[in-house]
């Protein structure tokens, strides 16, 4: 049962439910894009896509009542397809059999409560490092998405051009959400985003095709996955990889949004973990049987938390949101890139905050703090960061004479981490 805490209240939840939908509903334009480059049918990957995240997000609003929103997971399907797919020349159907094992996996291991211990067991340090180097890893995509930030071959990054309406249209966005936010204004991002978006129509930036559109069919992709091709040798390791990555993007999720909701209890734990990962595992399972890569938390429902959202009803408005998405996709695409970049990059500057609070007088906390950080944004991987800051925590106490410092749970992650690496 969903019930609002002190000074909360039913209109800021819807608020906060539709802030995290607008921040993470580029899901149904990309996830499909990536997936159709694995032979997949476009439309149905669509409808897959709306579904998992209105599925996931609902059991995340409903069992665990957390503010947490659930979608198909950036990276996740990008290493199902360039990887897994087209890397390893397995069938599509074949790796959905994959997501749809390594989802099994995720439940046995969330039922016997291996993952919650995993998760409590984290040390505050890297706690406070993962909410950070989230925060700043989702600022590294809002700059790119704004492009402030573009590649380039010498210092692999540069400053982008910035006499464009896009990129000049997202600053101001980016200033709107700061400026409203200083003046105590709860929707400041939602606002942020309407207007911005709202400012691309004069310059044809904003496009509406149409309003109402009847979903595609999904049969394409409904229930084709292949377990029995993925059960075959050499796929064991791919359900690993899922799995392992799923796990570490999911507690680094949890954590940072949690910790930001002030959810935390007072010995730092995630309250009602076990539901949530339940939660997580059930929408990875039913995202597979649906036709979509690893469903997973996602790190924009900060968005939602930042406009006020503090309980599983901000999930449900989310699902409902997704739902609605199905008929109304022309309106949903509407919303362009360059108008939630910027919230993603206010998000990332109050997360980054979270870094205040490791023992800057320790060096072998604050050591894999750093290196935990920089790991995720320098890499492009939320799983990878995590897994360098852990190997750097065990061995930097380990050699300073403090093992016992060390719990199990960092151990296995470090270990697990450093096979994942070897794996490569």
């Amino acid at each position: 049962m969903i019930r609002l805490p002190p000074g909360a209240s039913v209109r800021t939840e819807l608020l906060a439910g539709l802030t995290t939908w607008l921040t993470m509903v580029y899901i149904v334009v990309v996830n499909p894009g990536i997936l159709a480059e694995a032979g997949m049918d476009h439309g149905a990957t669509f409808v897959a896509t709306c579904l998992a995240a209105a599925i996931g997000s609902a059991m995340m609003g409903g069992l665990a009542n957390l503010p947490l929103a659930l979608a198909p997971g950036m990276g996740l399907n990008a290493y199902f397809t360039f990887a897994v797919v087209k890397g390893m020349g397995v069938s599509w159907q074949v790796a959905l059999g994959a997501v749809f094992l390594s989802g099994l996996l995720f439940l046995a291991v969330s039922l016997l409560r291996l993952r919650e211990w995993l998760i409590n067991a984290v040390p505050r340090s890297l706690k406070l490092a993962i909410g950070a180097g989230i925060g700043l890893f989702l600022g590294f995509i809002g700059l790119k998405d704004m492009g402030l930030v573009v590649a380039d071959p010498a210092t692999f990054v540069t400053l982008g051009r910035l006499d464009t309406p896009a990129i000049l249209l997202s600053s101001l966005g980016f200033l709107a959400m700061a400026g409203l936010a200083a003046r105590g204004v709860k929707a400041a991002v939602l606002i942020g985003i309407l207007l911005t978006a709202a400012l691309g129509v004069p310059f044809g930036l904003t496009e509406f095709h149409g309003v109402v559109s009847m979903p595609p069919a999904l049969s394409p992709t409904l229930l084709q996955l292949d377990i029995p091709g993925a059960l075959k040798l050499g796929v064991p390791v791919i359900v690993l990889t899922f799995f392992l990555v799923d796990v570490l993007d999911n507690a680094g999720t949890l954590i940072a949004t949690t910790q930001r909701a002030g959810l935390l209890d007072a010995q730092g734990r995630v309250p009602r973990l076990r539901e949530a990962l339940l939660a997580d595992s059930g929408g990875a399972l039913i995202g597979a049987l649906l036709g979509t890569s690893t469903t997973t938390s996602y790190i924009e429902s900060a968005a939602g938390i930042e406009a006020g959202g503090r309980t599983g009803l901000t999930a449900l408005v989310v699902a409902l949101l997704f739902l609605l998405t199905l008929f109304f996709a022309p309106i949903a695409t509407a919303i362009p890139g360059f108008a939630t970049a910027p919230a993603l990059l206010f998000v990332a500057c109050l997360m980054a905050g979270s870094l205040r609070g490791i023992d800057w007088d320790d060096v072998t906390d604050y050591v894999p703090a750093v290196v935990l950080v920089l790991g995720m944004v320098l890499s492009f991987s939320i799983a990878t960061g995590i897994g360098l800051g852990f190997i750097a925590f065990a061995a930097i106490k380990t050699v300073a004479g403090r093992p016992r410092e060390v719990s199990g749970a960092v151990w296995v992650i470090a270990v697990l981490s450093i096979l994942k690496f070897g794996w490569g």
